[in-house]
C-alpha cells in the first residue's frame, strides 16, 4: 500500500474566489484518501480563516508582493523543517514565490495555472517552467495552449480539468422559497448568472441582450449574484437600458445552490474564462446553461447537447439563444437533463483528485534534477 502523502498548498490570494474553491475541494478530497495538506496563506486571507475552520493546519505567509523575499525565506525554513513530500502551488505569485522556496528547500514543486491568458516566451517562464517547478497542470485545453504557446515544454504540462461536487449543490430549502424572497412568481422564467462583477465576465453583454429581449416583448426576471469594480457601471447601464426591476443585483451570496435550483436557465457571457466553474455547478445542478464560445467554457458545453453556447461580445447572439431556450419547454429540460451526466466525463470532484494523487505519485518517483 502506497503511503500517505504530505503536501503544503501555496496560495497568495486575500479573496477567496472560483480558484479557492478548487484548492479546498483538492484538500478535503485528498484528506479522504488519507493524506496531509497544509495551507500557506497570507494571514489575513479568507483562505486561512477557512482552513482552520475546516481543521487543516495552516502556515501564515505574507506573499504580499513579487519581491517578498522574506515570505520566499519564511517557506523555506518551513520546508527545510517539515520535510514535506510536495509543494502545490496555486496562484501566480504563490508559483513565484513558492517555487523558489522549494528549489531552496530542496522539495519537488508543481503549479496550476487556472487563466486562459498569455504566458510571454521570456526568461522567468522559462526559468519557472522549465527548472523551478516539475510539472505545470492546466484546468482546460485551452489553458494548457497558452502554456505551450508560452514555450513550456509539452512534456511538463498536464492537464486536469477543475471540477464539483455534486453533494455540495443539494439545496437546504425549497425552491419557492426564495423565488417568493426575491420577489419572483412561481411561473416567471429565471436568468441566474453568479460571477465576479468584472469586465472578463461580460455581464454589460447580457443586459444589453436582455434590452433586445425587452424590445421584442421578452421579459425574463435575472438575477446576478456576485461584487466587483464593475458593479456601478452594470447597474447604471440597466437602468439606462429600462430593464427596471426585473433585473436584480443580489451582490456577493453563500446559497448558490439555492441560486441554481430556483432558477430556470444560468447564463455566463464571459469574454474570458479558464473554466468556468460556475457553468459546471449549473451543469451539475441540472440547469440548462447558454455560454460564450471562450477557453474552457467550450470544451466544458457540448452545444446543443449540454448547453447553447454563443460567440462572446455578441448581445444579439445571446437574445437570441435566451429568447431560443426560454420559449422552448422541451429544449429546457432536455439541456438540463444533460449537465450531470456532461458533469460526470472528467469534472466531478473525485476524478479530479484521483487524477492529482497519481500526478504527485509520478513525481516523486521522478529522478530529482
Amino acid at each position: 500500500m502506497a503511503l500517505p502523502l504530505r503536501i503544503l498548498h501555496v496560495d497568495a490570494e486575500r479573496g477567496f474566489s472560483g480558484g479557492e474553491v478548487q484548492v479546498f475541494l483538492l484538500m478535503e478530497g485528498l484528506r479522504e484518501r488519507g493524506h496531509a495538506s497544509v495551507l500557506a496563506a497570507p494571514p489575513d486571507s479568507a483562505a486561512a480563516r477557512r482552513a482552520r475552520e475546516r481543521g487543516f493546519e495552516v502556515l501564515e505567509v505574507r506573499l504580499a508582493s513579487e519581491l517578498d523575499l522574506p515570505s520566499v525565506a519564511r517557506l523555506a525554513r518551513w520546508l527545510g523543517d517539515e520535510r514535506p513530500d510536495l509543494v502545490h502551488l496555486h496562484t501566480g505569485r504563490a508559483t513565484w514565490l513558492g517555487a523558489l522556496a522549494a528549489r531552496r528547500a530542496g522539495i519537488p514543486a508543481l503549479t496550476t495555472r487556472r487563466m486562459d491568458r498569455e504566458v510571454r516566451r521570456n526568461w522567468r517562464t522559462h526559468w519557472i517552467y522549465g527548472s523551478l517547478v516539475r510539472r505545470a497542470v492546466a484546468i482546460s485545453t485551452p489553458v494548457r495552449e497558452c502554456l505551450l504557446a508560452g514555450g513550456v515544454d509539452p512534456a511538463r504540462v498536464t492537464l486536469i480539468h477543475s471540477a464539483v461536487d455534486p453533494r455540495a449543490l443539494a439545496p437546504r430549502r425549497p425552491p419557492g422559497e426564495l423565488r417568493a424572497e426575491l420577489g419572483c412568481a412561481a411561473d416567471e422564467r429565471v436568468l441566474l448568472t453568479l460571477a465576479s462583477l468584472v469586465p472578463r465576465k461580460g455581464i454589460d453583454v447580457l443586459l444589453e441582450a436582455l434590452g433586445r429581449l425587452a424590445a421584442r416583448g421578452v421579459r425574463p426576471t435575472c438575477w446576478i449574484a456576485g461584487e466587483g469594480e464593475a458593479r456601478a457601471a452594470l447597474e447604471a447601464q440597466a437602468q439606462r437600458l429600462g430593464l427596471g426591476p426585473r433585473v436584480r443585483f443580489l451582490g456577493r451570496r453563500g446559497d448558490g445552490p439555492e441560486l441554481l435550483a430556483a432558477c430556470d436557465v444560468f447564463v455566463l457571457p464571459a469574454r474570458r474564462e479558464g473554466l468556468g466553474v460556475s457553468a459546471l455547478e449549473a451543469l451539475a445542478a441540472g440547469r440548462a446553461v447558454v455560454a460564450s464560445r471562450v477557453g474552457g467554457l467550450a470544451e466544458v458545453l457540448v452545444d446543443g447537447a449540454s448547453g447553447l453556447c454563443v460567440p462572446p461580445d455578441d448581445p444579439a447572439a445571446l437574445a437570441a439563444a435566451l429568447e431560443r431556450v426560454l420559449g422552448d419547454d422541451a429544449l429546457r429540460a432536455r439541456l438540463a437533463a444533460a449537465g450531470p451526466a456532461r458533469v460526470a466525463q472528467g469534472f466531478l470532484a473525485g476524478q479530479m483528485v484521483a487524477a492529482y494523487e497519481k500526478l504527485y505519485r509520478e513525481l516523486l518517483e521522478e529522478p530529482r534534477a
